[in-house]
């Protein structure tokens, strides 16, 4: 049956008047569930797809699962009304069990297929909701009263594609889309804007989402509607006025106001005093108001919306992400998902205080457990944090969030054995044995855009009144989050050139986290390459976030500090290895944790589409279990973790001119430098030899990389040998000719310029007089091997290809191998994901096998077995062919088979040898020759 949006509403509100103060675990919870599913979620057939008593054996005994959904796997483990969520009951056996550890200990005990994908705790008045898929992770709480404002967050239940169930995350983007319009609206009222008014725009908006989140999250008094109630009778065109006394009135302490201003009106009188700066006068200017934007902002962003439930994690984000776009590309600036958050801090520091609060909280002797709780509580407020290149704040924010946590269970934990020691007389509790530690003053940031400084300022405040909302459903007291008492210390500036130790002194940081700017190094604006010239000459040539790792590792040098970054994969592959991590090398540090790449996911509007790692490095005196995070996010425990992120000693592949094996001599293609002139298209070289066909001779093929995967037919004119009377009688020749020349001579280059007394040559020949062997510089990485294919002495391959002159195919075999591959892949570069081939990192640093005669003669015939494979394919492409999807049957055994003759030729074992175990082999001959 499908529900209007309005009769969802209003059956929901239905729902919750009826079902409050009332529900038996074992009388009403198949009606309770039947009406809600059916009669709320709109879902017909309710009683078919709900699954009641669902039996299951536990430990020899058969037990019953109150509600089970078999659609979805959710399992429901039903209570009563008065029995709390949190707390552990007995069960059968002895053992005590929240009803969430009571459904999971069932769903263990089901067969794989049915165990629990969700979990649902309900005692008719709150729904404990658990995602499986991210068991340590909080549970969404949702009230009986909430669910009509959150009936989304219960798609899960019927729809089996749910990846992330999140109200916060949905409502954040909402608010982030609020205050673009907002924005672009306020935009258009400033009369040729400037710097300054962009200026004053950005802090207007930061203070008006803090008044709207204010008054729903009633801090700002007892009434829910201050904001929109003090400007709803005023006229658009004195909203300005308005707002500026509002601003002036929460920046002044109650017993000051009258000495600095007249306050004759009543509603402004009511609103407290804020503290902290965010309302300082700062002459900002305001721009007037139309009828418009008054309805926008009291209707739209005030009566319509909530924003009390709103993530300052994820809003940060979208927020700033109001910035103009071109202005966020060029600072490198890209916002990072919750989840991504968390792969930084859960093994930086999460992971093991959440494990030594576990394990406190099994400690038998309460005395000895309130002990140890009240020590792990200054712990926590004594942990001080670094985001160095902190814009809107969200790594601070999430930190925070995360840490304040753990406090509230700690709290939670404390209340608990006080009340049953009073005999759960709460009004006799002493509340100042419950106080809050942990503060956002620990946190510490960097950031050199003055709008986000204030943006991450304000979001971690918001933060602060949603976890002291937590605190206070814990210890059911009152605390006043106005005025401010605390303050994150976020400090605007460049992070490469200011001493990181004059915002945090290093002897009370415990760690530095952050994602820095990606910005590649033909990317990097002037003064960004000042930047990191500045901090050392070798980081020229790199990426912009080497700056951050090397400043961090100078900073964090004899120390105990953990450090964890997102960066672009460019500083674990290819010719950017080398330089950086002798740096860091050089500074003693090590790797103690690392994602290797994965696809970035963001919050923001504008997604940012780069592919990352994430590296965890510290001193290395520091001990510890070391972890790899494949693609997957699965966790192995290395013994070392080297640049390119494997278990293997800390070797470094430099770039070198020459193989370290004697095999033949790789070189690039090519290049015409013609701009277009020399290059034909299979249909002008047709037309131009039907003309002249005394120039069939000297038009060739032409190949890159595109080319030979595709089997694209180019052509180019090859003059080398060419008589000049025969181009001379030729004037479309001529033409192109003066086309190749005022091509040179525009360049910037002089070597270029130079050329242009010759167009009729390449400006670089590198082509060899044999047949050879040609590779794609590069190659996507969907396909299993790269494809290398032969061609004639005739071909012309481009700078986009590379050539090995031989036609023994022994070479072809090894290249073609995935032992080969699996060196390519862990140290080659990157285009985005893609292959990037590189003669003097990839080939010249290759270590070959020692084989014997008869070793390389298999190889052969294996490598001769694919081509004559691939022959039988005579209208596929390379690029038909070596897709993962459809790669032919007979083709990929053709490549087991040459596999299997390369690993017996290195002495490597066929079965249980993975590709991390190959690399690292590789790896010590690699370092074993370059060593004689």
């Amino acid at each position: 049956m499908s529900l209007t949006e309005a009769e969802q509403s209003q059956a929901a509100t239905d729902f919750s008047n009826y079902w409050r103060h009332k529900g038996d675990e074992k009388s009403d919870c198949q009606r309770f569930w039947i009406d809600f599913v059916q009669d709320v979620l709109g879902i017909e057939n309710a009683v078919k797809k709900l699954e009641f008593e669902k039996r299951v054996d536990v430990d020899g005994q058969t037990k019953f699962i109150d509600v089970y959904i078999p659609e979805t796997r959710t399992l429901i483990e039903q209570k009563s009304v008065d029995k709390d969520l949190n707390k552990k009951y007995p069960q059968s056996g002895g053992w005590m069990a929240t009803p969430f550890e009571q459904a999971r200990r069932y769903s263990q005990f089901l067969p794989v297929d049915e165990a629990a994908r969700w979990i649902i705790a309900c005692n008719f008045k709150s729904f404990e909701i658990h995602d499986m898929n991210k068991p340590s992770d909080e549970p969404l709480v949702i009230e009986l009263d909430e669910i009509r404002h959150k009936l989304p967050l219960f798609n899960f239940m019927f729809v089996k594609e749910v990846k992330k169930l999140s109200h916060e995350m949905e409502i954040s983007v909402k608010a982030g889309e609020i205050v673009g319009i907002l924005y672009d609206k306020l935009l258009a009222q400033y009369r040729d804007p400037d710097e300054e008014s962009y200026k004053s725009l950005n802090a207007l908006c930061v203070r008006l989402v803090f008044c709207l989140y204010a008054e729903d999250a009633g801090i700002f008094g007892k009434s829910r509607t201050m904001f929109h109630d003090y400007l709803v009778d005023i006229p658009a065109e004195n909203f300005r006025k308005a707002l500026v006394e509002l601003f002036k009135t929460l920046d002044t302490r109650p017993e000051d106001r009258g000495k600095y201003f007249k306050d004759d009106n009543p509603k402004l009188a009511e609103f407290p005093y804020v503290n902290g700066g965010l309302f300082a006068d700062e002459n900002i200017e305001i721009p007037p108001f139309t009828e418009e934007l008054k309805e926008i902002l009291l209707e739209k962003a005030s009566a319509d919306f909530d924003w009390s439930d709103i993530s300052p994690t994820i809003f940060g984000a979208v927020f700033e992400s109001t910035l103009n776009p071109e202005t966020r590309r060029k600072g490198g600036m890209h916002y990072t998902s919750i989840e991504n958050i968390h792969k930084v801090i859960d093994p930086l520091f999460l992971d093991a205080i959440k494990e030594e609060l576990n394990n406190i909280e099994k400690i038998e002797s309460q005395k000895q457990r309130e002990t140890k709780l009240r020590a792990y509580q200054d712990k926590l407020s004594a942990l001080t944090f670094l985001d160095p290149a902190c814009g809107s704040g969200n790594f601070l924010t999430e930190t925070y969030i995360s840490v304040r946590r753990l406090e509230n269970r700690v709290l939670r934990d404390l209340f608990d054995m006080e009340k049953g020691a009073m005999s759960g007389q709460i009004s006799m509790l002493d509340g100042s044995r419950f106080s809050i530690k942990v503060s956002i003053d620990q946190f510490y940031g960097i950031e050199i855009n003055d709008f986000a400084v204030t943006v991450a300022k304000t979001a971690l405040w918001i933060a602060e009144s949603q976890m002291m909302k937590e605190t206070e459903n814990i210890t059911l007291m009152h605390l006043d989050f106005l005025p401010l008492k605390t303050n994150a210390y976020i400090h605007e500036g460049n992070a490469l050139q200011i001493d990181w130790g004059d915002v945090v002194p290093k002897e009370k940081l415990n760690y530095i986290m952050g994602n820095p700017p990606f910005v590649g190094t033909k990317y990097q604006s002037s003064s960004q390459k000042d930047d990191i010239f500045h901090l050392d000459s070798r980081l020229k040539m790199l990426d912009y976030v080497s700056g951050w790792y090397y400043k961090a590792s100078c900073f964090v040098e004899n120390t105990n500090v953990h450090c964890a970054f997102v960066s672009t994969n460019s500083i674990t592959q290819g010719e950017q290895v080398a330089p950086l991590w002798n740096m860091l090398f050089e500074k003693k540090m090590s790797i103690d944790f690392a994602y290797r790449t994965f696809v970035w996911d963001s919050e923001a509007s504008l997604k940012a589409h780069v592919h990352c790692v994430i590296i965890g490095f510290s001193d290395n005196t520091n001990d510890g279990e070391k972890k790899i995070f494949d693609e997957s996010g699965k966790k192995h425990i290395a013994s070392n973790i080297n640049p390119y992120i494997i278990d293997a000693p800390n070797i470094i592949i430099s770039s070198r001119k020459h193989p370290i094996c004697n095999v033949p001599e790789m070189s690039k293609g090519s290049q015409p430098t013609d701009g277009g002139y020399l290059l034909l298209d299979s249909l002008e070289r047709e037309a131009f030899i039907e003309k002249y066909p005394e120039f069939e001779l000297f038009i060739l093929r032409y190949m890159g990389a595109v080319d030979l995967i595709n089997n694209k037919e180019r052509y180019c004119f090859w003059l080398k040998d060419c008589p000049p009377n025969l181009i001379k009688k030729c004037p479309e020749l001529l033409k192109r000719l003066e086309g190749v020349k005022e091509s040179r001579l525009s360049s910037t280059k002089a070597a270029t310029r130079k050329w242009a007394d010759m167009p009729y040559l390449f400006t670089e020949n590198r082509q060899p007089d044999s047949d050879y062997m040609i590779l794609p510089v590069v190659s996507s990485e969907n396909r299993p091997y790269i494809p290398v294919g032969y061609v004639g002495k005739d071909v012309i391959a481009n700078t986009n290809a590379q050539m090995l002159p031989t036609d023994d195919k022994y070479y072809f075999g090894v290249i073609e191998s995935n032992v080969h591959m699996a060196w390519l892949r862990t140290i080659c570069g990157r285009m985005k994901s893609d292959y990037a081939y590189s003669i003097s990192i990839v080939y010249n640093n290759f270590p070959w096998p020692k084989c014997t005669n008869e070793e390389k003669d298999k190889i052969r015939v294996t490598a001769q077995t694919i081509l004559d494979v691939r022959s039988k394919y005579k209208d596929s492409s390379l690029a038909d062919l070596y897709d993962n999807l459809t790669m032919p049957q007979d083709l990929r055994k053709a490549h087991v088979e040459n596999d299997k003759a390369v690993m017996r030729a290195y002495g490597f074992p066929i079965k249980d040898f993975t590709e991390s175990d190959c690399v690292r082999e590789l790896m010590k001959r690699y370092e074993e020759i370059v060593s004689r």
